[in-house]
């Protein structure tokens, strides 16, 4: 408690002096699943927020590098107006608490996701990711035996037999194939609608995007179209996938042979790779960190990766096994400790 006192008044004291203020106040504006936390402040007529990002948990400074290099791509990042890297505050625009999540509906997500695919469209065109960590196979396989650990071993209480690893083994390794097959481009890592936000000027404004990686060129279309937070009818979904398809291969990101098809499978199996890989993070934000609050997302994650795999042959094998170990549990309640 001592310490999150101290690091409520260094906090403080920091943004009154930034801003030449010693009457200001801060309120909490949001946290995400992450050391990283986010303080609203008002001062001359303007708001502003303070990031406070822990060095030693949650270094600012590729949120800065990326923040930087989105910003010169022409996409709406919040701009910075002062940095303190050893303590970890950055005072930067602030863009609003209008998050797409609820400005989501039948009516306005042609719109919405029109945004959001232009903005998508200019990142992968334009940003140059040579230099990013590579979302390799080691990363990608790393991220998929979080599910097993956490949800199957931590949650479910089962230790996978022999023949049941041997069945994750090679569904993993499917999926693992379809990443790495695609052409390579920038990967935001988390486009979706808790990250994006509606903005006048430029829209959508675009938040969270330190963890940037080059990788799959569908993964920040299945995190957007697929997102954990909101479900469209599977129709609908497809027909953004061939409309985004179709620009794609205009930009010259993708040759002939991705035909639909080709296409929506690279974009299925990628977007069952992050919800194999959520699906153990939800899990592990509550058992270890103590966060509950992703917990009621489970069960659309769940849906997510069940309906996708039984598309796909090759998958069955995996499918029988979630679906054997998960038959008559709710997947929001905890295990006891």
């Amino acid at each position: 408690m001592t310490n999150a006192l101290d690091r409520a008044a260094a906090r403080l004291a920091w943004t009154r002096t930034a801003l030449g203020d010693a009457t200001l106040t801060l309120e909490s504006a949001s946290s995400d699943a992450s050391f990283r936390s986010y303080w609203r402040t008002h001062h001359d007529g303007a708001s502003w927020i303070v990031m406070d990002s822990p060095p030693d948990k949650e270094d600012p400074r590729p949120w800065l590098a990326i923040g930087e290099r989105l910003a010169d791509a022409g996409l709406h990042v919040p701009a910075v107006r002062a940095t303190d890297l050893e303590q970890g505050f950055l005072l930067i625009e602030d863009l609003g608490n209008r998050l797409y999540l609820p400005a989501l509906n039948e009516h306005t997500a042609d719109a919405l996701y029109g945004d959001a695919m232009d903005a998508l469209l200019r990142m992968q065109t334009r940003m140059d990711y040579a230099d990013l960590p590579p979302f390799n196979q080691p990363l990608l396989v790393s991220g998929l035996e979080v599910m097993p650990e956490w949800f199957l071993g931590r949650h479910l209480g089962h230790t996978p037999s022999c023949g049941e690893w041997d069945v994750l083994e090679a569904a993993f390794d499917v999926i693992v194939r379809n990443a790495l097959e695609q052409p390579r481009c920038f990967v935001h890592r988390d486009y979706h609608s808790r990250n994006l936000l509606i903005v006048e000027h430029n829209n959508p404004g675009i938040i969270d995007f330190q963890g940037a990686l080059g990788g799959p060129i569908t993964y920040d279309l299945a995190s957007l179209l697929r997102d954990a937070y909101i479900v469209w009818p599977r129709e609908r979904v497809e027909g953004w996938v061939e409309s985004y398809r179709q620009r794609l291969l205009g930009a010259g990101m993708i040759d002939a042979p991705a035909d639909p098809a080709r296409f929506l499978r690279w974009f299925d199996l990628t977007g069952m790779h992050r919800h194999v890989r959520v699906l153990g993070q939800f899990y592990r934000l509550w058992y270890r960190d103590g966060k509950p609050g992703y917990l009621a997302n489970v069960p659309t994650v769940y849906r997510y990766v069940v309906s996708v795999a039984k598309r796909y042959p090759e998958l069955a094998d995996f499918v029988a096994l979630l679906e054997r170990h998960t038959a008559g549990r709710d997947l929001t309640q905890v295990a006891a400790a």
